[in-house]
């Protein structure tokens, strides 16, 4: 297992839910981390108390889907801060509901902006950062919906997990060479705001802090035991 005192960790989309799930849990376990977010006073007020709380050393920074601008920034700042990077965390990710025969390119152009380009951007931005550490890492955030299709349940958000599948897998077979290895990660429902108004029925669903120990395994296990994708169910499903 790699160990995480020393290694630096980014995390998109740090501010709630999954992410700051995610951010929490490796700050625990000794990563140092540069976390990312929309709303930036909201990550650094959530993250203020954490230099008391041992840990890693923590730095926040502006984050946005749209401006790719800020996302070279937030690369910049990381390496200029921290001194190196170790792996990314792609978690950012948004649901724009749509059906097929009400169809919105507005959302769909959202959610192919968000969900696949932006990671698909930050993997290539970090490369060089990735491969001079030596046991580079990137975890995406995928879904289930990357590996099926059930019922009526919102086809574009299915179609960019397809995608986010994609871009893993492609991650993997260029730059394994390099050492960097790349996992899927695919939830279910998680009990997360994103779900907020949706009936996904009366079983227990996974929580954020179950996404949170699978990215932390992820990250620490040695180049020759590494996960291409690890798909997290909540109920049976044919799937699996």
């Amino acid at each position: 297992m790699l160990e995480p005192n020393g290694r630096v960790i980014m995390v998109s989309g740090a501010g709630r839910g999954i992410g700051s799930a995610i951010a929490a849990r490796l700050h625990r376990e000794g990563y140092a981390l540069s976390l990312a977010a929309r709303d930036l006073p909201s990550l650094q007020a959530a993250t203020e108390d954490w230099s008391q709380t041992g840990g890693g050393a923590v730095s926040c920074h502006r984050f946005d889907a749209f401006d790719a601008e800020s996302q070279n920034e937030w690369v910049a700042d990381c390496v200029a801060g921290h001194g190196r990077l170790d792996g990314l965390v792609n978690n950012a990710g948004v649901i724009e509901p749509f059906s097929l025969t009400e169809f919105d390119d507005r959302g769909l152009d959202a959610m192919w902006e968000v969900n696949v380009k932006t990671p698909a951007r930050l993997a290539s931005l970090v490369y060089p950062h990735l491969l001079a550490a030596d046991h580079g890492r990137v975890v995406n955030i995928a879904s289930m919906s990357g590996k099926r299709v059930r019922g009526g349940f919102e086809p574009g958000y299915a179609m960019t997990k397809h995608a986010v599948m994609a871009l893993t897998h492609a991650t993997r077979q260029q730059w394994w060479d390099d050492g960097i290895r790349a996992t899927a990660i695919c939830p279910s429902w998680v009990e997360t705001d994103m779900i907020d108004g949706v009936d996904y029925g009366a079983e227990p669903v996974i929580q954020a802090d179950d996404v949170a120990a699978l990215v932390s395994t992820a990250l620490a296990l040695p180049d020759h035991v590494s996960v291409a994708e690890l798909a997290i169910n909540c109920r049976r499903e044919d799937l699996y």
